[in-house]
């Protein structure tokens, strides 16, 4: 077992409730009317719905509250987490426990490919908590959670929503070798806001993860909340920092994708559940893997409870849509920017517009 580091920055006492101490109490801003979410409903939700209660399945959609919910669930998209409920970081904007987690549950890429082959999705969002504690940060159990959800479900498209290991490459490479569809590693924030919103991470660290994806002819994507202390000035500069800091070479990405190509889940190591061997399991592909970050997520911080960092601001429409037209004129293939715009929105779409998951659908 490792042992798990302080945070640089301590936060208890003012904002979080982890910690010894009485909590400053912060009040939370009423939200304006653009900020109010459909309730969920229609045919495809109610399937989804009665899949997941009749076999006890659940959703970080339903834990989290997802304002999406019933929009992505009718299209056949669900996010669920891996790993455990516990995280060894304090993150001052999220609301998942944290602590020292359990032990690793090694069974649990196996349940997790039989429970989504149940749900029939389209798409789906594995995410996790950080396992620092552990010496791979728990890239092992990413592995084999994706080499066998793809084997179980092998017309769904995958999206995993990474920690950053600790800057642990070679338990990176393990997830990327895994084949994904899209790898997802959100900054959360601006560069200046890290002390506060992500005290144990580091900007470049999380851009250098981006980049190895890219390099290795992968589809990149990131994400940021806004509303939490930034200025619009300093959104635009970090889409520069990631466009700039993730553009792999020409020659690399070429180079990596014809290697790609002819690499199956089996170089892993990894036993299967008995797929057919006439399915194509090769490595997933970019459609453009030479480029720098593809998919840029944008929307609005709602603070959880009173002991998470305040709302400094409701960012408007107007300017969400010009945080788009940023990200987009910078070289970002796909932007969703939007007040209720989180990671899995319309993640279905990117799928299909930036990966070849059309050609087994």
């Amino acid at each position: 077992m490792r042992r798990v580091d302080k945070p640089l920055l301590s936060l208890g006492g003012m904002i979080l409730n982890n910690q010894a101490g009485t909590p400053e109490q912060l009040l939370i801003k009423k939200k304006p009317a653009w900020l109010r979410a459909k309730v969920p409903g229609g045919p495809g939700y109610e399937r989804l719905k009665g899949i997941m209660n009749e076999h006890k399945l659940h959703t970080v959609c339903e834990e989290a509250g997802c304002p999406n919910m019933g929009e992505c669930w009718a299209r056949g998209v669900a996010t669920i987490m891996i790993l455990g409920d516990t995280c060894t970081r304090a993150c001052g904007f999220c609301n998942v426990k944290t602590g020292r987690p359990n032990v690793l549950d090694k069974d649990e890429p196996r349940r997790v490919a039989d429970s989504l082959a149940l749900m029939g999705l389209k798409h789906v969002v594995i995410t996790s908590v950080n396992r620092d504690e552990l010496k791979d940060g728990g890239a092992g159990i990413w592995a084999e959670t994706i080499v066998r959800t793809r084997e179980a479900c092998p017309t769904m498209s995958i999206e995993v929503l990474i920690p950053d290991f600790e800057g642990n490459w070679p338990a990176l490479q393990m997830v990327i070798d895994a084949g994904p569809h899209i790898i997802n590693h959100n900054l959360e924030t601006v560069r200046r806001m890290y002390p506060a919103v992500r005290p144990s991470a580091k900007f470049d660290r999380s851009i250098e993860l981006l980049r190895r994806v890219k390099e290795q002819g992968g589809v990149a994507k990131t994400g940021i909340m806004v509303g939490i202390g930034e200025k619009d000035e300093e959104v635009l500069a970090m889409l520069d920092e990631v466009q700039e800091g993730t553009r792999g070479s020409r020659d690399q990405g070429i180079k990596r994708t014809k290697e790609l190509g002819d690499k199956g889940s089996g170089d892993l190591g990894i036993k299967g559940n008995g797929t057919p061997s006439s399915l194509d399991l090769s490595i997933p592909q970019s459609l453009d893997p030479i480029s720098s970050c593809d998919i840029l997520t944008i929307g609005q911080y709602l603070q959880p409870t009173r002991n998470h960092l305040p709302i400094d601001r409701w960012v408007t429409p107007e300017q969400f849509a010009m945080f788009k037209s940023e990200g987009l004129r910078r070289g970002f293939k796909v932007v969703e920017s939007g007040p209720l715009v989180r990671s899995s929105y319309h993640a279905d779409h990117q799928a299909d517009e930036l990966t070849d998951i059309g050609l087994l659908r």
